[in-house]
């Protein structure tokens, strides 16, 4: 898992020549940075990436893993139901310390982490650690969903300096795999290649939502067949579980829970030592903020739909992600995964 060596330094657009049939102004960038080769947001401390890279997986570990905007927040509220027999996050600083975040958080959450639990990467397979007596979830999305999605997370989040960007914009730096966290199609074919191996479970973000209590039960079975067992056993912490992990909940519960955190007095993120330390850099930043002026609230979830690409692409963009998508996953079954959602 090694990585080229460089400075942190920021991304211009590339234009890739199978686009250059439509040529376009360089787009406006959200702020991003380069650490070793590999594209982050731009508030993100570098130190504490670095560090998640090098964590040592245990036997015990479950890890979620996914492209940004492809199901990982909701799949991080399933597995933490689960474990904690239907009751959901009591606050954001829980949600980041039961399932932290590596890559903003640095490793030391993930070796602080409180067994049952789980830790969210957003990387493609070769820089994920990696063990074959740990659990991975692998949640994938259409790429058109996650297009939009990961547009609105960018433009809402003042961090990345993006509030009021274009989705035309957002969309040019998309499909040339310019965006945070690399290129959409090359983190799901890493995954996808892992599929069958016997500690990767590979669900996609269309299954949950088109039976969620079903995909929760294949969930729980994965983590280990007694947390399948406590479910069908007792029905009231099956649907607990299943309310608690909805988007309807999740946006009313976990938003208002990190606007909360957004407002907490900078002295309690400081003198908390909870906080993981890559997380408080990020708060205790001057620049951060977690919602706009404007807004009331911050808006994490969103909607959580399937097809709300249509209202967004245009029939060239369209075009041309299907075109993309046709060729990059020539071969495999992720051509006919979306057949009915895309």
């Amino acid at each position: 898992m090694g990585h080229p060596t460089s400075n942190t330094s920021y991304f211009f657009h590339r234009m890739s020549s199978e686009d250059q049939e439509t040529p376009k102004q360089k787009p406006k960038m959200p702020w991003y940075q380069d650490v070793d080769g590999f594209r982050l947001p731009g508030m993100f401390s570098a130190d504490a990436y670095r560090s998640a890279l090098t964590y040592k997986p245990r036997p015990d570990d479950l890890f979620i893993v996914t492209y940004p905007k492809c199901g990982t927040t909701w799949v991080q509220n399933i597995v933490a139901c689960i474990f904690k027999d239907g009751r959901p996050f009591a606050s954001a600083m829980e949600f980041f310390t039961e399932t932290p975040f590596l890559e903003m958080t640095g490793k030391a959450a993930g070796e602080k982490l409180k067994r049952p639990g789980a830790i969210k990467f957003h990387l493609p397979f070769h820089l994920t650690p990696w063990s074959p007596e740990s659990k991975y979830i692998f949640v994938a999305r259409n790429p058109k969903d996650c297009c939009v999605s990961l547009y609105h997370h960018t433009e809402g989040l003042p961090g990345y300096k993006f509030v009021g960007g274009e989705f035309d914009d957002f969309f040019e730096i998309f499909i040339n795999g310019e965006v945070d966290f690399g290129d959409y199609f090359d983190t799901t074919l890493s995954w996808y290649e892992h599929k069958n191996d016997p500690n990767v479970l590979f669900i996609t973000y269309e299954e949950i939502k088109k039976d969620a209590r079903n995909s929760i039960l294949r969930i729980a079975e994965f983590i280990g067949p007694q947390h399948k067992e406590k479910l069908v056993k007792n029905e009231k912490i099956l649907d607990d579980v299943v309310f608690h992990s909805s988007f309807g909940f999740m946006k009313e519960h976990l938003n208002r829970q990190l606007d909360e955190l957004s407002n907490m007095p900078k002295d309690m993120i400081r003198n908390n030592p909870d906080v993981p330390a890559g997380l408080r850099a990020m708060l205790l930043a001057d620049s951060f903020q977690m919602k706009k002026d404007d807004n009331a609230g911050v808006t994490f979830v969103r909607k959580g739909v399937v097809g709300d690409w249509r209202n967004y692409l245009s029939p060239m963009q369209n075009a041309r992600l299907e075109r993309k998508f046709r060729q990059r996953f020539a071969g495999t079954e992720l051509l006919n995964i979306w057949k009915d959602d895309m």
